[in-house]
């Protein structure tokens, strides 16, 4: 039962994340919305409409088909050319900036809803032009609905243009990098508060953990759904400890799970249905997985090909502000289950690793860069600055400046060019 529970909410979320949701939602909205209005076309209240403005309806048939095949052409013109350009622009974005800012590209809501009225006007229009042939060569059969699809039609120029100003702000690079930090940021904004509602860091040692279990399968570790725990779980006291952090790559065969007292074979079978363990790393949003997000975006712009350091740049000022709020959340996060006896045990990245993931390709790149170069070693002498970093983590962050200013000594021959860069150097 529990696996089937998994098994729908991961088709929920493909659902929900998926490009069509919205458009076939809406159409499906607009195809009630076209059986309604022609439903209401003789009840008293229309019919009394369209003898007080008769200037705004059709009286005439074949200027109603005439209006409705005019709309029903424009807008499908409309549709193609939208997501023609559409497509244009997350191939651009793909070469110039990284391939895996496309899923945030491609499932932004505001382009999705526009799609979803572009096909939903066509599909009314379509029910309504079904509709003449109905009527025959009734006057005025279907008046106020050839007035709604013009509506329609005109609305649907306003989303276009709309659309052309959405688009070109979002495949601005900068506009990428302030999304990316902005989501980011709130997810460590939400992992600090639930590190604030646990009971603290856990103390105990390795030595009482009494089993290890061991991945079944490769992929991303990403989660453990609690919801799924089998209440003959919840209903002990225990303590259950997931070693890798949230984002980490994982081998079939890796330990994924430390339980402190003993429990079932059948219990430790049900703890792998609690576990989303996905092929892709960037398959839902997380703090780490925006900072490598930006890291690639970095690498992309320093790259000859692109060559572009003000984008570096930009990208570092707001990696530097994320690292500066992940190193204030503690290496782990236990969390209480309400009513239970079981404790959960979160573990977070740890510095070293957050620091060969994110800023080790950089530094491979910037090295021979004056300029971006400076910006980052500035946002880690910032990160080490910070009061609220905490004791533990500022030898490691230390340890990647001194890495960052042996390259720059190696690779950087003008002297004055390095003295203006170390100087940013204060231990």
């Amino acid at each position: 039962m529990k696996s089937k529970i998994k098994f729908f909410k991961r088709i929920k979320s493909s659902v929900f994340h998926s490009i069509a949701f919205y458009p076939i939602l809406i159409s499906i909205g607009f195809l009630f919305l076209a059986i309604t209005f022609l439903y209401l076309e003789n009840i008293e209240i229309v019919t009394s409409f369209k003898e007080e403005v008769p200037y705004l309806l059709v009286q005439d048939n074949e200027t109603a088909r005439t209006i409705l095949s005019t709309l029903f052409g424009g807008i499908l013109s409309l549709t193609v050319f939208s997501f023609t350009m559409v497509m244009v622009v997350l191939n651009q974005a793909s070469s110039n900036f990284s391939p895996r800012l496309l899923p945030s590209l491609i499932s932004n809501k505001k382009h999705q809803v526009i799609l979803g009225f572009y096909i939903g006007t066509i599909l009314y229009t379509i029910i309504v032009l079904m509709s003449l042939g109905a009527y025959g060569s009734s006057t005025n059969a279907v008046g106020f609905s050839v007035m709604i699809a013009a509506l329609l039609g005109t609305f649907c120029i306003g989303l276009f243009v709309y659309f052309i100003h959405s688009i070109s702000q979002a495949i601005q690079i900068h506009n990428i990098i302030d999304k990316i930090y902005s989501l980011s940021s709130k997810l460590i904004t939400k992992e600090k508060k639930e590190q604030e509602k646990g009971k603290g860091e856990n103390r105990q040692s390795e030595e009482e953990y009494w089993k290890i279990i061991y991945s079944k399968k490769s992929g991303y570790y990403r989660s453990f759904d609690i919801n799924l725990l089998q209440e003959s779980i919840k209903n002990r006291k225990n303590i259950i400890e997931i070693i890798p952090y949230a984002e980490k790559h994982i081998w079939a065969g890796d330990p994924i799970l430390k339980i402190k007292n003993p429990i079932s074979m059948e219990e430790i079978e049900s703890l792998d249905v609690c576990l989303y363990i996905l092929s892709n790393r960037h398959e839902d949003d997380s703090a780490i997985g925006g900072m490598i997000k930006l890291t690639e975006v970095i690498v992309k712009a320093l790259s000859p090909g692109i060559n572009d350091p003000g984008t570096a740049i930009n990208a570092i000022s707001k990696l530097g502000l994320l690292m500066q709020e992940v190193l204030r959340i503690r290496p782990q996060t236990v969390i209480w289950l309400p009513n239970c006896d079981i404790t959960i045990i979160h573990n977070k990245i740890s510095v070293s690793e957050l620091m060969r993931i994110v800023i080790e390709p950089i530094r491979a790149y910037a090295k021979t860069d004056n300029l971006v170069s400076y910006e980052l070693l500035s946002a880690l002498s910032f990160v080490r600055r910070n009061k609220e970093t905490y004791e533990s983590y500022i030898p490691v962050i230390e340890n990647e400046i001194t890495a960052l200013m042996n390259d720059l000594k190696d690779n950087i021959t003008n002297d004055k060019n390095l003295k203006r860069i170390l100087e940013l150097l204060d231990f």
